[in-house]
C-alpha cells in the first residue's frame, strides 16, 4: 500500500510542477490565478498523501490550513479584479422600479 501512495505522491508532484510552469508562463491574470489553484489543491492532496504515508497526523491539519489560504487567495483575487462598486439599478419615484 505505501509503493501506491508513494507514486500518487510522485504522480502529484509533478502535477504540481506543471501548474508551476503554468504560473510562470501564463499568458493572462486569469490562467495564472487557475493555475494557483490547481497548486494548492494539488499541495493539500500531497500533504494528505504524505501524512498516510508517515503516519503522522499533523500533516492534516497543515492540509486544512492549505486549503483555507487557497480559498483566501482565490476570494483576494476575485475582489481584486472583479469590480464590485457597480452602479444600483435606476428606479422610478418612490422607489418603484421603471420598467412598470
Amino acid at each position: 500500500m505505501n509503493a501506491l501512495l508513494h507514486g500518487v505522491a510522485g504522480f502529484l508532484l509533478v502535477v504540481l510542477f506543471t501548474g508551476l510552469l503554468r504560473i510562470w508562463w501564463g499568458p493572462n491574470a486569469a490562467d495564472r490565478m487557475l493555475a494557483s489553484q490547481l497548486f494548492g489543491t494539488t499541495g493539500v492532496a500531497l500533504v494528505l498523501v504524505l501524512a498516510e504515508t508517515q503516519d503522522m497526523p499533523a500533516l492534516r491539519d497543515v492540509a486544512l490550513t492549505l486549503a483555507l489560504l487557497a480559498v483566501l487567495a482565490t476570494v483576494a483575487f476575485v475582489t481584486r479584479w472583479v469590480r464590485i462598486d457597480r452602479d444600483p439599478p435606476v428606479t422610478g419615484k418612490q422607489g418603484e422600479s421603471s420598467d412598470a
